[in-house]
């Protein structure tokens, strides 16, 4: 295998997972700030006003975002099978 090509494949999946990842990141991001601030501002330190909206907002992006990640997916799965036999030379 050629490395750079290797090194090419590897760019690419840990860019592909970044990009997977991060409307799950951005939105427990907010979901968490937003619980943060409401305890701060009533003074209620509930360690379920935290882990709550952070798992209802998680499974529902989830089911929102389904169709586009198994689209995606699938598609970065197609397109590293056909440069494989880039990679046996």
């Amino acid at each position: 295998m050629n490395p750079e090509l290797a090194i090419d494949l590897f760019k690419t999946t840990v860019i592909f997972a970044l990009y997977m990842v991060a409307p799950f990141l951005l939105v427990m991001l907010v979901v968490g700030l937003a619980a943060s601030l409401f305890q701060s501002v009533t003074s209620m330190q509930e360690n379920t006003l935290t882990f709550a909206p952070k798992l209802l907002a998680l499974a529902g992006l989830s089911i929102l975002l389904a169709p586009w990640l198994l689209r995606s997916l699938t598609e970065f799965a197609l397109s590293v099978f056909a440069r494989m036999p880039g990679l046996a030379h």
